[in-house]
């Protein structure tokens, strides 16, 4: 195991911030994960988890061991009538795996297809897009506990999956590194397309016609047309999460505000936080090298030399300012570090 001293993160976070780790390590297998967690126990140092970098904001350096999570693997692990069962680690990246499986004739994981990341961050938020979430296709996981260095195997349901939510987030939160995820696909192609914007796309289109890789094709498309490239502009994709109200308080905010949008969920609206933004005057919004994409007010992107103290900073006057017009509490989905 190679302990790296005072390493530039810039290349380890969408944003393309410049940040240093104290300490780093490339984790390839279970042995290194677990030697990197002792070395940060030994120092008595705090340490981070790290995929690709894809849900991070650097504001300023870390004081600790950034463990990048480069553990690869995925195979077919047993099948019976109507599934296959597929085996990830959590190294893997999580577009390449869905398209693997499309591949492969594994159905179910078109929906998601393109969301960055890897496989071990996706249980965590309870990654979900165009009407699917993991929660929808996830069998178990195998998590390697801080404390004792053991896999210890979790099912859907300990797992209590929620909006953007896992038990990892709430009463185990900095307790396991999700180390594999087991999913349940579909032999049988189960095309999903009740998601608005997915329907619009390919209204039209006759049953036959429509398969999990046009699915696939299509959201890809939707994706790229609305968030900007990483690789060339430096953002997270969506900076905050839409947020939930209840009823009452929507049919309130639709009085004062009517073009409001919002999409009821079981007992409560969801909130276009895209709008709320919008509506506030910050889209397309730039000062210096810091501002709001210019086609998606979600977004906020480093148009070169930008800190991550200063996205951080824009982060919360646009918080203040939706705040104020329509008394919405935004909340980061971008971890801020």
């Amino acid at each position: 195991m190679e302990i790296l001293e005072n390493f530039n993160l810039k290349h380890f976070n969408t944003f393309h911030v410049s940040a240093h780790g104290r300490y780093f390590v490339n984790a390839t297998d279970l042995t290194c994960l677990r030697d990197a967690l002792a070395f940060a126990n030994k120092k008595e140092i705090p340490f981070m988890l790290i995929g690709q970098g894809s849900n991070l904001l650097f504001k300023e350096d870390y004081p600790g061991l950034i463990i990048e999570i480069n553990v690869r693997g995925r195979k077919l692990i047993r099948e019976d009538d109507d599934t296959y069962f597929v085996k990830a680690r959590c190294g893997e990246n999580w577009h390449a795996f869905v398209q693997w499986c499309l591949d492969n004739k594994f159905y179910g994981l078109e929906n998601l297809s393109l969301i960055p990341g890897t496989i071990g961050a996706a249980p965590v938020q309870n990654i979900g897009a165009y009407g699917v979430e993991l929660c929808d296709v996830m069998v178990s996981l195998d998590a390697l506990e801080i404390a004792t260095g053991e896999l210890k195997t979790f099912t859907n349901a300990e797992c209590d999956f929620s909006y953007r939510n896992s038990v990892f987030k709430q009463g185990l939160k900095d307790q396991y590194v999700i180390y594999s995820v087991t999913f349940g696909l579909s032999k049988k192609p189960v095309i999903n397309i009740r998601y608005a914007a997915l329907a619009k796309a390919l209204e039209g289109m006759s049953l036959d016609a429509l398969t999990p890789e046009l699915v696939s094709k299509t959201v890809c498309d939707i994706r790229r047309s609305k968030l900007p490239n990483p690789q060339r502009l430096g953002n997270a994709g969506s900076f905050f999460w839409n947020p939930e109200i209840s009823l009452e308080n929507y049919t309130l905010l639709q009085e004062e505000h009517p073009g409001i949008v919002g999409y009821p969920t079981a007992d409560k609206v969801k909130l276009a936080a895209a709008w709320l933004i919008e509506q506030a005057g910050w889209k397309g919004y730039r000062e210096g090298d810091v501002g709001v994409h210019e086609d998606h007010a979600l977004v906020l992107v480093n148009y070169g030399q930008a800190t991550g103290a200063e996205l951080v900073d824009l982060s919360r006057r646009i918080q203040a300012s939706v705040k104020e017009k329509y008394g919405i509490e935004l909340m980061p989905e971008v971890r801020i570090i």
